[in-house]
């Protein structure tokens, strides 16, 4: 079975082709810029060669079809006929509490999914135009929707309920639904096959950090709590985001500032996080090599970084009673051994002791805790992609 798998934003179109016999990846890039001047196809070849196709792509329809000529022709195409696809899976963001699960995506499917719009403003209606292009180009193709928020919808409502007045949960749905929940569920469930081991009886703290970063606390496979909110603001320091931050901080912001909603919403989604405490930049190997220089602002802006990961996983295994396993993925999780490191240091009295030399590793799995220690720290390298396929055809092979 050959399955493709899109993610699809307001301005991009990121997708996989897998032949599921093997779980290989086929062919895979991805369209920047929909709908500016300089929009262009970024693909890699087989030979792992980046290629680079511009096209005017005013938008996704036009994207969606782009991709497809591109995995059909005869210079770059990994498939001889569009007819080898057996199934399209889609990355869907905020699924509210209607979706707890993997879905096939029909008419009335669709149109809870539109319901939750106003969660996600800015991803659900990209989300929904991958969908639409798909079907009006490929009608008889089955097509699959794997949602963000799905794997968070074990948690308790003590967890997930905010202190404000019920009504506003009941009225508009205010409560925590977090993200990355593909991420969270892959790793929990990669690690534990990794080990040997079974997710029963296993608590699990999974640290996805990258430029957007959360936490999930994870006991017998099902999600206990996660650091991202209503929005994928709350929870830790993330890139460009502010993270925790006291809600009246928010009000006197806005009152010095003469902010109104949009503004807040930019400074602390655009502004704020790494780029706001440090300056220049809002990457993560930016802010190190500055940090090795001695840079003040990047020093701190390193240093509350990796307190916010340190005390989310404290206090993760607090309301789980302890913890067996952590997990390191994403972009910096896999990447950044001085992350993993700050993380975890001083947590001895966890059971929590890192292996300093195994610690020195990129983007590949890995345990990095010491022979010694109690807990499992180890390296998951994400395929939330993956994720999405196998979902996908499990789904049609039911």
């Amino acid at each position: 079975m050959k399955v493709l798998v899109l993610n699809c934003g307001s301005s991009s179109i990121k997708y996989k082709l897998f032949d599921m016999d093997n779980k290989s990846v086929i062919a895979q890039g991805g369209i920047e810029k929909i709908g500016l001047k300089d929009s262009f196809l970024k693909f890699t070849l087989p030979n792992g060669e980046k290629k680079i196709l511009e096209k005017d792509i005013p938008e996704h329809t036009v994207g969606v079809e782009f991709i497809l000529e591109t995995l059909t022709s005869a210079e770059y195409g990994a498939i001889k006929s569009l007819d080898e696809i057996n199934a399209v899976g889609h990355r869907m963001v905020h699924g509210g509490e209607k979706f707890a699960k993997s879905v096939l995506l029909t008419d009335e499917v669709l149109e809870a999914f539109v319901a939750c719009n106003d969660l996600a403003p800015l991803h659900n209606p990209a989300n929904l135009k991958g969908v639409n292009a798909v079907t009006a180009i490929l009608p008889n193709v089955p097509q699959v929707g794997v949602f963000d928020t799905a794997f968070h919808q074990t948690m308790p409502d003590y967890a997930y309920m905010y202190a404000v007045p019920y009504e506003l949960y009941k009225k508009y749905g205010v409560r925590r639904y977090g993200f990355h929940g593909t991420s969270h569920r892959y790793v929990s469930q990669r690690v534990c096959d990794f080990l040997g081991t079974t997710a029963e009886g296993k608590k699990i703290i999974t640290c996805h950090i990258g430029n957007g970063a959360s936490i999930s606390a994870i006991k017998d496979g099902k999600c206990q709590d996660t650091s991202m909110g209503l929005t994928p603001l709350e929870g830790l320091m993330m890139g460009t985001r502010s993270g925790d931050i006291d809600a009246g901080a928010v009000t006197y912001i806005m009152e010095k500032e003469g902010l109104d909603a949009a503004g807040i919403s930019n400074l602390l989604n655009k502004k704020s996080g790494v780029m706001g405490v440090f300056g220049p930049s809002s990457d993560m190997r930016d802010l190190e090599a500055a940090a090795a220089k001695g840079e003040a602002r990047a020093l701190l802006a390193e240093q509350m970084y990796f307190y916010r990961i340190k005390k989310y996983i404290g206090s993760y295994a607090a309301a789980l009673g302890g913890v067996d396993i952590i997990v390191f993925t994403g972009g910096v999780g896999e990447n950044q051994a001085s992350a993993r490191w700050a993380a975890c240091e001083g947590l001895d009295f966890m059971g929590v002791k890192l292996d300093a030399e195994k610690n020195k590793v990129r983007g590949e799995e890995i345990v990095i805790s010491a022979e010694d220690s109690k807990v499992k720290v180890v390296v998951i390298p994400t395929d939330e992609e993956l994720m999405i396929a196998s979902d996908t055809m499990d789904i049609l092979n039911q």
